[in-house]
């Protein structure tokens, strides 16, 4: 049986999250999170901020473990593109597409790379594993977290699930993200959430609901019903963006449940609309375990019409200075073959059509226009690009005073 944390856990948190930041500006970690609280004499040492500066990132880089996910019938292009921008050997993948058509085309796809074949970390699950979601429906909810399953059953060592879906992409190449996230503490979950629910408790949490797709197999719209229910009054509801970027650890609390907070909350949250976009935000909020490891952001750059509706507009060129200068890893949403996502390829991944983005695993040449990836060396090596201090200065942001504690949980 899994034991609890010790009593001490989230101070030996904060503690190690002071140590393992060397990149970022210390007085603002400090102040942010409340280093007059620890009690280590030999973080007061002098000469000790000169000792952390000139340490090295941890060898070697955390692994993350994407969820790629299509909505219906023609994603299989499109996700064909985005694993070729976001793909990396020390990374892995898993495809949750319901269509068998697509399904098909990209386990063919994946065989026909050389780098997925020879270093084998994406997978395409297969149609037991992946089926039809309703919109909306708590089956989305059930297939995320079943892949978050099959991802800690197949593959070993990595430290972050983060989703994405067909119309998602990246703003930067993964040895970036690989290299800042490196000299962060694996404990932290990126997760936009809320307690201030507003609407939502009318039009998601007080319905009550019929999912079709928990019986048949045909994607078809939830159901809503004319009675009503009352809110819970054992635990508090969050919300927030339903894209995460959160730890093994957690996802391990939600999947194998030491605690019977996630598994209570999940049948609760399977008669709520959206539910994937409230199930982690109040699992994690209401454990005393995780709660204070969250950073408030979805690391994602969206773009909102004035008044917001229910969904982000399609990113353009138009926005694309944004996008580059944002500091975010990923970007959300975009139309199928818009131009600016060769923008993307061209400026910001370095990207060639039908190649993966380069890094440092690629040791081929580029003269003559050849694939630097055509020869693959060590996975986990990286070449960060100068636009890794972008995706620094954000979490700098996301970690001040007035940005971290203040607007965690509340």
């Amino acid at each position: 049986m899994r034991k609890l944390p010790p009593p001490g856990h989230r101070l030996r948190w904060m503690r190690a999250l002071l140590l393992a930041l060397p990149l970022l500006s210390l007085p603002i970690l400090y102040a942010a999170l409340g280093a007059a609280r620890s009690s280590s004499s030999s973080a007061s040492a002098p000469g000790w901020q000169q000792q952390q500066r000139r340490r090295r990132p941890p060898e070697p880089p955390p692994r993350l473990a994407y969820l790629i996910t299509g909505a219906g019938p023609g994603d299989g292009p499109r996700i064909r593109r985005l694993l070729r921008a976001l793909y990396h050997p020390w990374n892995f993948y898993l495809v949750g597409v319901a269509g068998e058509e697509e399904r098909a085309d990209l386990e063919a796809f994946v065989r026909a790379q050389e780098a997925p074949r020879r270093y084998g970390n994406v997978r395409v699950a297969s149609a037991g594993e992946w089926g039809a979601v309703s919109r909306r429906g708590p089956t989305e909810l059930a297939a995320t977290l079943h892949a978050a399953a099959v991802l800690l059953k197949e593959f070993e060592g990595w430290s972050w699930f983060i989703n994405l879906s067909a119309s998602d992409y990246p703003l930067m190449p993964q040895d970036d993200i690989l290299h800042i996230f490196s000299y962060i503490p694996r404990g932290l979950n990126f997760i936009e959430h809320t307690s201030n629910i507003g609407w939502k408790e009318h039009q998601r949490a007080r319905p009550v609901i019929v999912d079709p797709a928990l019986q048949v197999p045909n994607k078809t719209e939830v159901i809503t019903t004319k009675e009503k229910r009352s809110l819970p009054s054992a635990f508090k509801i969050f919300v927030g963006s339903s894209w995460v970027v959160l730890n093994q650890s957690f996802m391990e609390f939600c999947l194998l449940g030491w605690d019977n907070l996630p598994r209570t909350l999940l049948m609760y949250f399977t008669n709520f609309l959206s539910s994937s976009e409230s199930y982690f935000h109040t699992v994690i909020c209401n454990s005393e375990y995780y709660q204070n490891t969250t950073i408030n952001s979805d690391l994602r750059f969206m773009a909102w019409d004035n008044p917001p509706r229910m969904h982000p507009v399609n990113l353009t060129t138009e926005h694309f200075d944004s996008m580059a200068n944002s500091g975010a890893p990923f970007a959300h949403s975009f139309a199928n073959n818009n131009s600016v996502l060769d923008m993307i390829d061209a400026k910001l991944l370095g990207r060639a059509p039908n190649r993966f983005t380069p890094g440092g695993w690629c040791l081929g040449s580029s003269v003559g226009g050849k694939d630097p990836c055509t020869f693959s060396g060590r996975s986990f090596v990286l070449r960060p690009s100068k636009g890794s201090a972008k995706l620094e200065k954000l979490l700098l942001k996301l970690l001040e005073p007035d940005n971290f504690r203040p607007k965690q949980c509340k």
